[in-house]
């Protein structure tokens, strides 16, 4: 029997794969996107190579991996029924981590988010009708908590459904968060939140740039439009993952949601920006929050641009609110449950930024070996 994992090459589900096989010895069912087994096992090399050497994910995908290749929004995910059977039946939980982070398409985030975790449920409602489910964990975000302001927000205070939503993702994602609830009654329930995910503190190697390229702009700007003292909620991934990993694992955790985030102890802006500027031996910025209006109105002009300029400023449009609300997310339940607290962000910011300029925001992936043969489990 085997951990059904969704969103195994995307950035957290691949942190959450390499912990679940490395720290808890868990079979994993992944489902990769892919024309044939070649594809699919190159996809899932290429995401877990930030975390295994190649010898290491080898033995992974022959023992403990089986790779299904399908779409999560297709019925049964474009499975043949015989493949779609032996997931049902070697499917003894489920970790549901896939997602549209497309902030400016409806459409992408309903057919990915809606659609594809309706199929995960009824994956999973199959798995517990036939042999009993032992959980199912939903990774969802703190944006479900909609636009909010100068707030301490706790998990059974986030959903307010008289509260606008910021964007379309934020909105699926609630949605997803009530599917999951009202569907899935009878199956123990896990739902995590994670804040601003943003880089490893164990290394600062990452394959995930988008948050990255904001933050390093911000980094370089002398003036910044924002008030020093604000916090800003953002979690390192490698506490988000192992927290995922052993939450689910665990046989009863304390409560059905949890706060992957930095919580009280968020960093404000000048805690970062001064230690930032002493690692470079560099003068901080100036704060001049009366310059945040038309901040945001140049950003929002130049995020309909095409080309390099409109993609940054899309980036900055989606990550702007984060750091204007002053809101920061109650983690005390995870930290109470894990024994620990997540890294400072300032702890691992500069090797982080002088990583992502020095390989100008890409990950320098391997090939796979040309000794190694193709065909693990999923052969």
């Amino acid at each position: 029997m085997a951990i059904f994992l969704t969103g195994a090459t995307g950035y957290i589900g691949a942190h959450v794969a390499a912990n679940l096989l490395s720290q808890h010895d868990a079979m994993l069912n992944v489902l990769v996107r892919a024309r044939d087994t070649r594809e699919a096992e190159l996809r899932l090399w290429e995401a877990l190579q930030l975390h295994l050497p190649f010898p290491a994910f080898y033995e992974f995908l022959q023992a403990k991996i089986r790779i299904f290749r399908g779409d999560l929004t297709a019925p049964q995910f474009g499975l043949e029924r015989a493949d779609y059977d032996r997931l049902v039946h070697t499917t003894d939980s489920v970790i549901h981590c896939a997602a549209s982070l497309n902030r400016k398409s409806e459409k992408a985030c309903l057919n990915v988010n809606l659609r594809g975790t309706l199929e995960v449920v009824q994956l999973a409602r199959q798995s517990q009708y036939y042999h009993g489910l032992r959980r199912f964990s939903n990774v969802s975000t703190v944006a479900v908590a909609g636009k909010r302001s100068h707030e301490i927000v706790t998990e059974d205070r986030s959903i307010d459904w008289d509260r606008s939503d910021y964007d379309p993702y934020a909105r699926t994602k609630k949605f997803c968060e009530h599917m999951v609830r009202q569907l899935m009654r009878d199956v123990p329930l896990t739902i995590f939140r994670p804040s601003i995910v943003l880089g490893d503190s164990r290394y600062p190697e990452t394959t995930q740039f988008d948050m990255v390229r904001s933050f390093v702009f911000l980094a370089g700007l002398p003036v910044l439009p924002f008030r020093p003292n604000d916090k800003i909620d953002i979690v390192n991934v490698d506490f988000v993952a192992d927290a995922i990993s052993t939450l689910h694992m665990k046989e009863n955790p304390a409560h059905d949601t949890y706060h992957l985030s930095s919580g009280a102890d968020s960093q404000t802006f000048r805690q970062l920006t001064t230690a930032l500027a002493k690692a470079r031996n560099k003068r901080g910025p100036v704060f001049l929050p009366v310059l945040e209006v038309p901040f945001t109105g140049a950003v929002n002009v130049l995020a309909k641009r095409k080309g390099q300029v409109g993609f940054g400023a899309a980036l900055m449009k989606v990550f702007l609110p984060y750091l204007t609300w002053n809101t920061v997310f109650d983690n005390s339940r995870v930290t109470q449950e894990l024994g620990r607290k997540p890294v400072a962000f300032s702890e691992y910011s500069l090797p982080l930024l002088r990583f992502s300029r020095a390989h100008n925001f890409t990950y320098p992936y391997q090939e796979w070996p040309s000794g190694a043969k193709a065909g693990g489990s999923a052969a």
